[in-house]
């Protein structure tokens, strides 16, 4: 085996879960390697400014954070890579066991991995949603906005990222009709008090949006009023989807007519499941940031889940090497 491949940690996922515990685990001199996949961009980046990560006044921009982040894990010796992740395989190896990480183009082994592949934008699954992709519908605003200059969108959700996008679109738009399936927001106060105040926002509460319209581009929406049932066409020339966040879990999943268990214990919507200090279902494998079963998804929370799996991997990986110290 090419000894050039072997780690004792290996982090799959370069957002701020992935590399903070990047930076604990090469600052504990763990030979670590990060593997982040750029068809897998950290949801980190879908914005353009963070406000609520401390000592930043009054914020500051997501590109420029990640980069801060990367730059100080590079520092203590943290090897990244660009490769994505298939699947992963126990080897038996004398008394103990590795974990085998496969990508396409290789095949690495570690004592100890930890999964912080975040989440991607959740799809509505309606008509003309994938036909439209990227003429019309998008998920991000901070990538396609400025190509609906002058236009009257829809953006769909009610939680905090689909107010934050809806707010940043006002930049670029002529007006925005915010559609949400329920009477009131979930967002924060501070960003319903910024879009209540926004005069360019106009609601439509209690409605579904059913399906996508139109022809080479986006030309309306198809709409359903939840009370009365009733449906009609809303004229748009753009439709941004916020309306929530899949796990980037489907490595770890076993096929569905298969009687074997997935790899560790995931929940119904395919969060993986972990204790208080990152272990997982299955020994040798934490797990952090948005990719976890978890009460709140921040870039802070994210941090402090790369931070505990850093640790509790150090530990794990200290007593297989008899390194660990003895509190006694």
């Amino acid at each position: 085996m090419n000894q050039k491949n072997i780690y004792e940690l290996i982090i799959i996922g370069g957002g701020p879960a992935g590399l903070t515990a990047g930076l604990y685990a090469s600052r504990a001199r763990l030979k670590t390697l990060l593997m982040e996949s750029s068809s897998l961009s950290s949801q980190l980046l879908l914005g353009d400014k963070i406000e609520n990560y401390p000592g930043f006044t009054p914020g500051i921009e997501t590109f420029e954070l990640i980069i801060q982040f990367k730059k100080q894990a590079l520092a203590f010796g943290l090897k990244i890579i660009d490769e994505e992740v298939q699947t992963l395989r126990i080897k038996e190896e004398k008394n103990s066991k590795l974990w085998q990480v496969v990508t396409k183009q290789k095949e690495y082994t570690a004592q100890a991995v930890i999964i912080a592949t975040g989440a991607k934008p959740r799809k509505l699954n309606i008509s003309g949603e994938e036909e439209f992709r990227g003429r019309g519908v998008s998920y991000c605003a901070t990538c396609d906005g400025a190509f609906y200059k002058g236009k009257d969108i829809v953006v769909i959700g009610g939680g905090d990222t689909a107010i934050e996008e809806a707010l940043h679109l006002t930049k670029f738009v002529n007006k925005i009709t915010l559609i949400h399936r329920r009477n009131r927001l979930r967002a924060t106060s501070i960003l319903q008090e910024r879009v209540f105040s926004q005069k360019k926002i106009d609601f439509l509460w209690e409605t579904q949006v059913t399906g996508i319209l139109g022809k080479e581009k986006v030309e309306a929406v198809k709409i359903k009023d939840i009370k009365t049932q009733q449906e009609k066409k809303f004229p748009c020339q753009g439709v941004f989807i916020f309306v929530g966040f899949k796990p980037n879990t489907d490595f770890l999943k076993i096929h569905p007519s298969s009687k074997e268990k997935n790899l560790i214990e995931l929940d119904e919507e395919g969060y993986i499941i972990v204790d208080d200090n990152m272990f997982s279902s299955v020994e040798g494998i934490f797990a952090g940031g948005d990719c976890r079963h978890k009460l709140l998804r921040q870039v802070i929370t994210a941090c402090g889940d790369g931070a505990t799996a850093a640790f509790s991997a150090q530990r794990y990986v200290e007593r297989l090497t008899g390194r660990a110290y003895d509190f006694k």
